[in-house]
C-alpha cells in the first residue's frame, strides 16, 4: 500500500528518533512557560497542521449511510441530538470542529493513544477552533487552539502552554460503538460524511498493526501489568479520584462490573466481540476509552479493578 504523507513523516520520525523538545520550541510553538515537563513534549513527525482538522464536517442521516455495519464510530448524544463520527475518518484528521444541538463542540481522536474525547469548545465564554499541533505529549495528542496558539493536552483536557495554560475544556459524555448498534439507539442520528474536502484512503488505516503491537513510536512510562494495548476505560473526578478498568479483568469479571466509585454507583460492560465498552456513570464522572499503557502514564495512582477470583 502506498504510504500516506504523514506516515512516511511518522515513520521518519521513529527512525531518526527526535529528541525532547531540548530548543524549548517545536512547530512554532513556544513551550516555556509549561505547565508539563518540557523534556516529555516531543515533535510527532508531521508539522503544524500537517494533519488537518476538520473545520466544517459535512453530516447525513444515519439510516442509509454507505459505512459498513460493524464501522467503530464515537458517538455523542447532546441535548436530544445525536451525531457518530466514524473511526476511519478520525485517525486521519485528529480533530473535529463542530456543533450539536447549537453547541460548539470539538470531536479528538489520538490514534497512538486510542482516545476518542469529546469536549465543549467554549472557555471561558468564548468559543475556540482547535488544530493538530503536530506535538506530543506522553504520546498523547497535543492540540492548539487557533485564538491564543496555547498547546492542549487531549487526555488531561489541560492547556499546558500559552496564554490559556492552566485553563480546563469540559468533557462531554461520548463513546466507541458499532454504527449498527449506535444507529439502533439513536435512528435519527447523524454522522460525518466523507466528503471532507481532503483527498485520504478512509477505510485504510495508517497505523496498520499498531493497536495489537507492544511496540510504542515515542517514549512514555509504562505499567507493565497489562498489555500496553489493552483496551480500557477509565473514571476519573475533578477531585482526582481515578480508576481503570481493563477489558481482560471486566471479561474475566463476567463482561459486566457494578461497584462504588468515589462514593457514586457505576456500570462497566465489555463486549469482546466487537471490542466496545458500555458505561453508566453520573454526568460529573468523565469517561475516558483508550489503551492501558495512555492511561496509566497520565495517571500512575490510578486504582484497577480486579477481577475476583470466583466472579
Amino acid at each position: 500500500m502506498r504510504l500516506s504523507r504523514f506516515a512516511l513523516a511518522l515513520a521518519a520520525t521513529v527512525l531518526l528518533g527526535p529528541g525532547p523538545a531540548a530548543a524549548r520550541s517545536l512547530n512554532g510553538f513556544d513551550l516555556e512557560p509549561s505547565g508539563v515537563d518540557v523534556e516529555e513534549i516531543r515533535h510527532g513527525g508531521p508539522p503544524r497542521d500537517g494533519i488537518p482538522a476538520l473545520d466544517a464536517p459535512v453530516h447525513r442521516p444515519i439510516v442509509g449511510a454507505p459505512w459498513p455495519e460493524d464501522e467503530i464510530v464515537l458517538g455523542i448524544a447532546l441535548d436530544g441530538e445525536a451525531r457518530a463520527y466514524p473511526v476511519s475518518i478520525l485517525e486521519w484528521h485528529e480533530l473535529v470542529n463542530d456543533e450539536l444541538a447549537g453547541r460548539p463542540i470539538l470531536v479528538s481522536f489520538c490514534p497512538l493513544c486510542g482516545t476518542g474525547i469529546a469536549f465543549d469548545r467554549k472557555v471561558g465564554g468564548k468559543t475556540r477552533r482547535f488544530g493538530v499541533s503536530g506535538l506530543l505529549y506522553r504520546s498523547d495528542l497535543l492540540m492548539f487552539d487557533r485564538e491564543t496558539s496555547s498547546l492542549w493536552s487531549q487526555i488531561s483536557a489541560k492547556a499546558v502552554t500559552g496564554p490559556s495554560q492552566g485553563q480546563r475544556l469540559a468533557i462531554l459524555r461520548a463513546g466507541m460503538h458499532r454504527l449498527a448498534d449506535w444507529r439502533a439507539k439513536h435512528p435519527e442520528s447523524t454522522v460525518l460524511d466523507r466528503v471532507t474536502g481532503h483527498s485520504r484512503r478512509y477505510g485504510e488505516t495508517p497505523y496498520e498493526g499498531y493497536a495489537t503491537s507492544e511496540e510504542l513510536y515515542f517514549p512514555v512510562p509504562l505499567d507493565r501489568r497489562f498489555h500496553p494495548k489493552m483496551p480500557t476505560v477509565g473514571l476519573r473526578l475533578a477531585s482526582g479520584a481515578a480508576r481503570a478498568f481493563p477489558a481482560a479483568e471486566v471479561v474475566a469479571g463476567g463482561g459486566r462490573v457494578r461497584e462504588r466509585f468515589a462514593g457514586r454507583d457505576i456500570q462497566v460492560e465489555y463486549d469482546p466481540e466487537n471490542q466496545v465498552f458500555r458505561v453508566e456513570a453520573p454526568d460529573e464522572i468523565e469517561v475516558i476509552e483508550g489503551f492501558w499503557f495512555a492511561w496509566m502514564a497520565f495517571h500512575p495512582d490510578s486504582s484497577v479493578y480486579i477481577a475476583p477470583a470466583n466472579p
